[in-house]
């Protein structure tokens, strides 16, 4: 006999396989199709619980930027932020890093960004850039330091996505170097060093 799962279960499930295969291919080269082959159900089926492939990318890609506002604010509902503290500081970089190990997190907030010429996931990408500085602001940093945090982390996003971390020599591996000094070529070094730009 078997159990039927709960419609939020079979959407958190759906969404799961929508992001591994929009990771993969990204917007314009993920169907609705490659999603239900993903999530082992049928495409209808995703159609008729997200709407179209835009709806279903917009769920996704809202997520990745739901999740960074989230891991900043659990930082600072953690207690206490003194804007002045390196340690405090390292603490918000290791929340933000700590979402980098997810690589198909880290390319889907990619690919969404690259594909925000389409309106509505640019209105995405913008509304959810806004909230993320905005919840940034309230450590107590100034403007300037915060956009100098959030364009350290777009670096390591970008150096990631091009598996910079992997064999980099040259100019490369020292811009590599001066990003994350104990990385040692390890992109799995970028979460346990929780380190932020200094």
């Amino acid at each position: 006999m078997t159990v039927r799962m709960p419609a939020e279960e079979r959407r958190a499930l759906i969404l799961q396989a929508a992001t591994r295969a929009f990771a993969e291919g990204g917007y314009s080269g993920t169907s609705t199709d490659t999603v239900a082959k993903e999530a082992g159900v049928s495409q209808p089926y995703v159609v008729r619980m997200f709407g179209t492939k835009l709806d279903l990318f917009l769920a996704v890609f809202g997520n990745a930027c739901d999740r960074i506002e989230a891991a900043f604010r659990a930082v600072l509902d953690a207690g206490p932020f003194d804007p002045d503290s390196e340690v405090d500081k390292e603490r918000m970089g290791h929340a933000y890093t700590e979402l980098l190990a997810d690589s198909d997190f880290l390319h889907v907030l990619m690919h969404g960004f690259t594909a925000s010429s389409v309106p509505e996931i640019g209105a995405v990408a913008r509304a959810g850039m806004g909230r993320i500085f905005d919840t940034l602001l309230a450590t107590g940093w100034g403007e300037e330091k915060v956009r100098d945090f959030v364009a350290y982390g777009m670096l390591l996003n970008v150096l990631l996505a091009i598996d910079a971390f992997e064999g980099a020599s040259g100019p490369l591996a020292r811009l590599v170097q001066a990003c994350v000094p104990h990385a040692d070529g390890d992109a799995a070094a970028i979460r346990d060093s929780g380190r932020s730009h200094e």
